[in-house]
């Protein structure tokens, strides 16, 4: 029988990045911004440092995630090596553990035993990679797709508040950005939610509360220096 059950497990490094990056540029530059305009400062600086902070924000990200994804692919890499040469030297003993796997799975000794000896005449070394280490192809680590995507979906996002700013005037401008980056937030939370295939409206509460939270932190602490250097 054809298998059609739809899984989103496959979507799980992209989407981490994706969801990750498009909050942090959001949030981060949101907050920037607001920040600095709440210590009354002109648009053309408020501009400059929200163009700044898409940049290095964007960079940050890319180079963050690379690095940090590398280091689980060197990881995953020494871990198949390893496994290669256990399979090359001592096969028997990771027959047993494949079979001792298949018990711990629920499977009696010589259901587990047949498994075992059945699946090993294919793809011996993918079948241990999944059973031992949990590595498979979808889960497998991808450091260029990892900096790809945040470093692009944190951009698309900081670009919100960025064009929020340009496109208002001093009386709304605060009031605009915030509700554009608050707008932005919750859709970003329902729509990650939906692609994971979880319930939105907690990820949606989730993604508002911590955002609100970090601009209103922010602005508060920008209308406070502003005053103060005022």
């Amino acid at each position: 029988m054809q298998h059609i059950e739809r899984h989103r497990s496959h979507r799980a490094g992209w989407l981490r990045a994706a969801v990750l990056g498009a909050n942090d540029g959001i949030v981060s530059t949101a907050s920037l911004v607001l920040g600095v305009a709440a210590a009354d400062t002109e648009r053309a600086l408020v501009l400059t440092a929200g163009m700044a902070g898409l940049v290095a924000g964007a960079l940050s990200m890319a180079v963050g995630e690379y690095v940090s994804v590398s280091s689980q692919r060197d990881m995953e890499r020494a871990d198949i090596a390893k496994e290669m040469q256990e399979l090359a030297t001592t096969p028997e003993r990771e027959l047993a553990e494949l079979v001792a796997i298949y018990r711990h799975k629920g499977l009696s000794p010589g259901l587990a035993q047949q498994v075992a000896e059945e699946l090993s005449k294919g793809d011996v070394l993918e079948v241990h990679l999944r059973e031992e280490l949990g590595i498979t192809e979808e889960t497998r680590a991808r450091p260029l797709q990892a900096a790809t995507v945040s470093a692009g979906s944190f951009a698309a996002g900081a670009a919100l508040p960025v064009l929020a700013i340009a496109a208002t005037s001093a009386p709304t401008r605060l009031v605009f950005t915030l509700i554009t980056a608050l707008v932005a937030l919750g859709l970003l939370g329902a729509l990650g939610a939906r692609m994971g295939g979880a319930p939105p409206g907690r990820a949606t509460v989730r993604v508002l509360a911590g955002g609100a939270g970090a601009m209103a932190l922010t602005m508060l602490i920008g209308r406070s220096f502003g005053a103060a250097v005022s």
